[in-house]
């Protein structure tokens, strides 16, 4: 279960980093210390965009930043219910529904993206192959697939979304 939130916190920092725009990976990860509530999220501007973005990277981007963001929020919840549990623990039953609500969502929000008219399919495609990746890891949920099955859907959506980002990076805008 220890890869599992392993990589559920990879996933989390990863589209958190991507859904604010940054050029960067994050440095270091949090532990979850005594478990009290560090208060409001920090504001983050969003990072400028080129004068010479096409419209439609803009748009798509914009859009796949937003699934990116959905994704994150309830796989995580999913994965740090998970941890130390199993399928048959009415916290883990309940996180598990949500995420795969919350995947479905976002894969489909991320298939709407990359079918953005006009748009270079070196940004669609990595969208499309995310939005892929995001249904089979809900789909494991949902038969109720272990670990390190969901490590692996886990660590294509990371893959894929790092080449949107970059993709979209190269257009003048960001995901």
């Amino acid at each position: 279960m220890r890869a599992s939130h392993t990589c559920a916190r990879a996933l989390a920092a990863s589209l958190i980093a991507l859904g604010l725009g940054s050029a960067f990976l994050p440095t270091a990860f949090a532990d979850d210390g005594d478990g009290t509530d560090p208060g409001s999220p920090v504001q983050v501007a969003a990072a400028p965009e080129s004068d010479d973005a096409h419209p439609a990277a803009v748009t798509a981007c914009g859009n796949f930043a937003q699934a990116l963001d959905g994704a994150q929020q309830y796989y995580g919840d999913f994965a740090d219910s998970f941890e130390g549990s199993d399928y048959n623990d009415p916290a883990v039953q309940a996180s598990n529904e949500t995420g795969r609500a919350g995947l479905r969502q976002a894969a489909d929000v991320a298939t709407d993206a990359a079918n953005t008219p006009d748009l270079d399919p070196s940004i669609a495609d990595p969208m499309r192959s995310w939005s892929g990746a995001a249904t089979r890891l809900l789909i494991k949920m949902a038969v109720h697939i272990p670990g390190n099955s969901l490590d692996t859907s886990v660590a294509e959506m990371n893959n894929d979304a790092t080449h949107a980002q970059q993709a979209c990076a190269a257009a003048g805008t960001h995901a």
